[in-house]
């Protein structure tokens, strides 16, 4: 029994220490600095809002992936994703 309570809690502190070091590497990045296919897919995704922020992230320690969030004009928000290739990868709208 204590084995496993110990097991247990290790894996807890494994899986906080995790999500703690997760977005650690995410940086903030101007739409400009972009190549201009991603810069082209991510006004195309925006559909005309205020992009608010982008931010560079790796994905799998490769690929690199931009999370962007956006403000329509109604006031909605909306967050999506692309790659480095400006392939559209997710999107969450509120």
């Amino acid at each position: 029994m204590k084995i496993r309570s110990m097991i247990l809690g290790s894996v807890l502190v494994l899986s906080v220490n995790s999500l703690s070091w997760a977005g650690m590497f995410d940086k903030d990045v101007e739409l400009s600095s972009l190549p201009p296919k991603v810069q082209d897919a991510i006004n195309q995704h925006a559909q005309g809002g205020k992009i608010d922020s982008i931010e560079q992230e790796k994905s799998d320690g490769k690929l690199t992936v931009y999370e962007v969030e956006v403000k329509k004009p109604d006031g909605k928000e909306f967050e999506f994703k692309v790659d480095e290739n400006g392939t559209l990868i997710s999107l969450d709208k509120d």
